[in-house]
């Protein structure tokens, strides 16, 4: 059964009400969306001013009232309020409490008109702040002092930055937790809308099913946007650079972004290549994907993007070119800013603007070089500079299966194991829609219980990793171990954690991370059943 509006709300209202900071949502009309417990607390809100559509005004007005904002008239501090958090794409100011703390307040304006306002109790800093300026006023002729009293500021500093990288550890390892939990009903709901997509073609319903299906889009992105900004700023992101063949990077692009390239009527064009490079390849991959993503989105119909790499001195470049919308120089550095996206841009697609600022935060974590050439109007060249690997064997790679298009009939019989009954109906109506001989099962107990094998042998599995009782990849090793021979298997996971990754890899699995993508998931298939030596018939 797919998740409600209702209940992603509610599950995404729980996730933030968990972080440290004051947040809150306003629409383009400047009333509220959402707000968590923190914001509530933080300003000492009355009940009937953290509704859902309560106007930024009434707020500002309830705290010039009751004195947070100064002296004089109420209905012009709270005009003034509001006009020093919207008169700039990004705003930080300070400000009193209600209780005599000091707010440190955050402001950044959406593409849509929409506000995001975040702020933190900041008093024990600013206080810190100020007794460092009071001590280094009065240095001269007290030296002894000035020593004492620094050791214990920067002492005070380095107890309150412990407690900053503690909260934000916490955080990271909230959001990994909360992001599984949130991917996986986001997942069930992709595959439901994918198949609704497919039956509603040339039906009334066909545009319904599609903007649906963008709007969950929209969501998989974000998410994943914010969780990888969480992991680079909290250092929870390693980098490990091996011997990487530059080929596999290509080729997972490929496989990725045609059928959106497909979508957009954009001609992707990868460039084959037998150089090996220095690189970590989860992380450049990461960097690879939202370039070439970009790419597409923002070159017109009729455009062409190529990916590839040339040699320049000891490194390799790898090329991102398009023949996109561009932008003039005075705007490089805007495209690499958090919440900011060029006017045009914001008109071509959906988004927040945090692909860019992820790539510049997985450059710096990598020590790259990132050069970046564009004309306005004529298209765009994102260069990634890389290590080039001499006399050394790549590590190696997935086994990327060929693209494939969304035509035809496969007469696979395929197993499918989740410990999420929706995702297991959800994938059993689009593999069987796709003409496949489907079965199901929650757990390997019940491939046993009810004898699901007997007379039947699968083609291939796609196995969650998280089961019940065992992980997916100890699960696909029994059923070889039972069935005997070599079952193609492929990894259907919510995790994105290297290690998982890595573990698959040394396996021989693939890794598909949900929330699935029917293009991608049909390409796998077809690669997978290469392997078993069945192919795919079209019917």
């Amino acid at each position: 059964m797919a998740l409600s509006s209702a209940d992603s709300s509610a599950s995404l209202r729980l996730a933030i009400d968990y972080l440290p900071q004051g947040i809150a949502v306003f629409d383009a009309g400047l009333r509220l969306v959402v707000s968590n417990r923190r914001y509530n607390l933080l300003l000492a809100l009355p009940e009937d001013l953290i509704r859902e559509g309560t106007a930024l005004f009434d707020i500002a007005l309830f705290l010039a009232e009751r004195g947070d904002l100064g002296v004089g008239d109420a209905a012009r501090l709270a005009i003034e309020r509001i006009n020093l958090l919207t008169e700039a794409p990004i705003t930080v100011t300070q400000r009193l409490g209600n209780a005599g703390q000091t707010l440190e307040f955050h402001s950044s304006r959406l593409s849509d008109g929409g506000l995001v306002i975040t702020f933190s109790d900041v008093t024990a800093r600013v206080k810190a702040e100020r007794e460092l300026e009071r001590v280094n006023f009065s240095l001269e002729g007290r030296v002894e002092e000035r020593t004492a009293d620094l050791t214990r500021v920067n002492a005070e500093l380095e107890i309150a930055r412990a407690k900053a990288d503690a909260a934000n550890h916490d955080k990271t390892r909230f959001l990994a937790a909360a992001s599984h939990d949130l991917l996986q009903p986001l997942n069930a709901a992709r595959l439901y809308t994918s198949t609704l997509i497919e039956r509603a073609k040339s039906t009334a319903f066909a545009e319904l099913a599609t903007s649906i299906e963008a709007s969950l889009t929209a969501v998989e992105e974000i998410m994943s946007a914010l969780l990888d900004i969480s992991r680079i700023d909290s250092g929870a992101l390693k980098p490990a650079p091996a011997p990487v063949a530059a080929q596999d990077l290509l080729r997972k692009a490929e496989v990725e972004f045609a059928p959106l390239a497909r979508e957009h009527d954009v001609t992707l064009r990868i460039v084959k290549t037998a150089a090996s490079v220095m690189a970590d390849r989860s992380l450049v991959g990461r960097i690879v994907q939202n370039l070439v993503s970009n790419a597409i989105k923002y070159t017109p119909a009729g455009g062409k993007v190529l990916v590839g790499l040339r040699r320049r001195g000891n490194r390799l470049r790898l090329d991102v070119i398009d023949t996109g919308i561009g932008f003039n120089r005075d705007q490089h550095r805007l495209v690499f800013a958090e919440f900011s996206r060029l006017d045009r841009a914001a008109r071509m697609a959906q988004g927040l603007g945090l692909g860019l600022s992820i790539v510049q935060r997985l450059v710096l974590a990598m020590d790259l070089t990132l050069e970046l050439d564009s004309k306005e109007g004529r298209g765009s060249r994102f260069s990634l500079y890389l290590p080039v690997v001499r006399n050394a064997r790549p590590a190696q790679g997935e086994s990327w299966p060929m693209v494939e298009s969304n035509v035809g009939t496969l007469n696979l019989k395929v197993l499918c194991v989740d410990n999420e009954k929706a995702i297991l109906e959800a994938m059993q109506g689009l593999l069987e829609h796709w003409g496949c001989d489907v079965r199901v099962a929650l757990s390997l107990k019940q491939i046993d219980r009810e004898r699901l094998l007997e007379g039947w042998y699968p083609d291939l599995v796609l196995m969650d990793y998280h089961l019940d009782q065992t992980s997916g990849l100890d699960a696909i090793e029994w059923l070889r171990h039972n069935l005997g021979g070599h079952l193609p298997a492929a990894l259907v996971t919510a995790d994105r954690s290297p290690a998982v990754r890595a573990l698959a890899e040394d396996r021989g699995i693939l890794v598909v991370t949900k929330p699935v993508k029917p293009a991608a998931l049909r390409a796998t298939i077809s690669g997978l059943a290469n392997q078993s030596g069945r192919g795919t018939r079209v019917g």
